[in-house]
């Protein structure tokens, strides 16, 4: 187990350096100079010049990744060219917003595609089979901002439960903060719930038709007790590979959702960071993005192996 998870750590390692690398070359190659952005277009060489020299935008190519990178190392994400404010400080703050409405909907989107999922494949064939199918159809889909636009409309303006947007604040409670993020974390989380319960259900099948579920069922196991007992761990293994790439999803593709909202996010700080060529700040939160995606995908892996011991063998 300890080796597989040392190759896993190595390959993922080596994934961050050549995502470190791609996400800085990317952005290096964006048209447009943040200084000229800043001071407008009736500024002199000299002083974009200075200026470029005071944002560290003056040095090589290789001068700045390495600068960048040894920040990150250190824990320095560099300074907004915008707000002149530490960008680990902005990080900071929006994280306790992205991170848990992330984690809020990933929640929201387990409990509804669990239950759905298993109950599609045990009930192969019949009109439940096929209701929950067309209910996840439906699901995908539905754009996830029409659909938080929608819910805006019904339960904010009419029946006024929720508030239209905005955040409350941790400091005011944690009820009245996690009720700031229930309308967004339902947006989010019943696009993914379709797919995930769609997957489950085809995971399920898949394994009840295999031999070592027969053979259960000729030693006198019911359906049910075949099910839980021997297919649904079996099922797993394509199950929480989406469950990753959901928390990946919802981590960093929440920014349309944060803007319907209204919520101060990591997302819409990137989307306005973009918009006013803030460089430092958009490559500093994609890749704390992409370490993000590669630490899930490494619990996953770690998850595969707990749950199916070949992958350990392998290993």
């Amino acid at each position: 187990m300890l080796r597989f998870a040392f190759k896993r750590l190595v390959s993922l390692s080596l994934s961050l350096v050549v995502a470190s690398v791609v996400i800085f070359l990317f952005v290096e190659v964006v048209p447009g100079d943040p200084a000229a952005y800043m001071l407008g277009m009736n500024a002199t060489e000299e002083t974009l010049a200075a200026l470029r020299d005071q944002l560290g935008l003056s040095g090589t190519l290789v001068e700045r990744y390495l600068s960048w990178v040894g920040g990150m190392l250190r824990g320095d994400f560099g300074t907004s060219y915008t707000y002149r404010t530490p960008v680990s400080e902005m990080i900071g703050e929006r994280l306790w917003i992205s991170l848990p409405l992330a984690l809020y909907a990933l929640t929201l989107s387990t409990l509804i595609a669990f239950p759905a999922g298993i109950w599609a494949a045990s009930k192969r064939g019949s009109v439940a089979d096929v209701s929950v199918m067309g209910l996840t159809q439906l699901g995908v889909a539905i754009p996830n901002f029409w659909f938080a636009m929608l819910m805006v409309l019904v339960f904010s303006i009419n029946l006024r439960w929720f508030s239209a947007g905005g955040f409350a604040g941790w400091e005011s409670g944690f009820l009245p903060a996690m009720k700031s993020l229930t309308l967004p974390a339902i947006a989010l989380a019943l696009p993914q719930a379709s797919i995930l319960a769609r997957v489950m259900r085809s995971s399920l099948l898949d394994t009840l038709s295999e031999d070592f579920i027969r053979t259960a069922r000729a030693k006198g196991l019911t359906k049910r007790q075949a099910l839980w007992r021997h297919a649904l761990r079996n099922a797993l293994i394509p199950v929480l590979t989406i469950i990753g790439l959901q928390f990946s999803f919802l981590m960093a593709g929440a920014i349309i959702i944060e803007n319907v909202f209204s919520l101060p996010g990591l997302g819409r700080m990137v989307f306005q960071a973009i918009s006013a060529r803030d460089l430092i700040v958009v490559e500093s939160v994609v890749m704390l993005l992409v370490f993000a995606v590669i630490v899930v995908n490494f619990a996953v892996d770690i998850a595969y192996a707990a749950v199916d011991p070949r992958l350990r063998v392998r290993g």
